[in-house]
């Protein structure tokens, strides 16, 4: 896929992001009105409107998918088609978790504050902090908590995977790597 074709790409999916979020506020508006979710689900904390959502899914997406653009696309850059598969699996694994958190919490089960945990061991194997896993993780919640909650949380959850994926992952290989038995780093 040419840069050209991924920028069409994105307005497209940016598109039916918007039909979608508009399909499930009109859907809401009509059977008992639009829901509002308490910051954290803690009732002395502000009420947040779904319809917020409107804006912010639109946005939030095109601004991701252009992310995921230059980052693909960078000058430079080799194994194209790799990258797009890698991206493709990172947003499926995302919304595939989203969903599952969305579908506990929904049946009142203590799971999703064992997956948001279990994020962080996760997070020293595995690039999630990338564009692409906080659009699909906004997307898999969005239908129960709305969009600007998942935003919120996703990004918190973002910026703690990136500084274990990029600060303390690298710590710990260069401190297995200097345990290393065998290897002598003093020179005779």
């Amino acid at each position: 896929m040419t840069k050209k074709e991924f920028f069409r790409t994105r307005l497209y999916f940016t598109g039916f992001a918007t039909l979608a979020i508009g399909a499930l506020l009109t859907w809401n508006h009509f059977n008992g009105g639009v829901p509002s979710h308490h910051v954290l689900a803690n009732e002395n904390l502000p009420l947040i409107s779904n319809w917020w959502g409107g804006i912010l899914i639109p946005a939030l997406t095109w601004f991701l998918t252009y992310r995921i653009q230059n980052r693909i696309y960078s000058p430079g850059s080799r194994g194209t088609a790799n990258k797009l598969k890698q991206t493709l699996y990172r947003f499926g694994s995302a919304l595939a978790f989203g969903t599952l958190i969305a579908v506990f919490f929904s049946i009142g089960s203590d799971m999703p504050g064992n997956m948001i945990l279990g994020l962080i061991p996760l997070a020293l194997f595995f690039p999630i902090y990338r564009a692409e896993c906080l659009l699909g993780f906004v997307f898999g919640m969005t239908y129960t908590f709305g969009a600007v909650l998942p935003t919120g949380v996703g990004s918190i959850l973002l910026l703690i995977a990136a500084a274990i994926y990029l600060l303390v992952r690298p710590g710990i290989i260069f401190v297995g790597k200097k345990l290393k038995p065998g290897v002598s780093t003093l020179k005779k």
